[in-house]
């Protein structure tokens, strides 16, 4: 799973929870693959990104220190070559192969396994 993907995902489908964003994350292995930098696609996402559960999640796998992530967008980020691929390199090459997302009300763990997060509920959890 993408650190994209994550940014994107929340467990506000189970009965009772309101907002279930940003999900947690526990990698237990990650792997990086390299991807062709695209500044026109990254400067496109990053209005799109929740940039604090970005930042959170980059740091909960472990890799927010190797890229120095700011705690927030920089100014005029469509035209810093170098802050829009270090946000690449975590986005689109960091992958989470296996692992939980946990919902941050109900600490409800979604496994992922192989890169793909199995966000399914139980019938009593819909």
């Amino acid at each position: 799973m993408k650190l994209l993907t994550h940014n994107m995902l929340s467990s506000k489908c189970i009965k009772g929870v309101n907002v279930g964003f940003p999900l947690g994350i526990t990698a237990r292995e990650i792997k990086v693959n390299d991807v062709d930098f695209n500044p026109d696609f990254v400067s496109r996402i990053i209005p799109k990104l929740d940039w604090t559960a970005f930042t959170q999640a980059a740091e909960s796998v472990s890799i927010g220190h190797l890229t120095d992530l700011p705690k927030s967008v920089i100014a005029d980020f469509e035209n810093n070559t170098d802050f829009l691929k270090k946000v690449h390199h975590v986005l689109l090459e960091v992958e989470v192969v296996n692992g939980d997302l946990i919902c941050p009300e109900t600490k409800r763990i979604f496994p992922i396994s192989d890169g793909i997060p199995n966000m399914l509920l139980n019938e009593d959890e819909v």
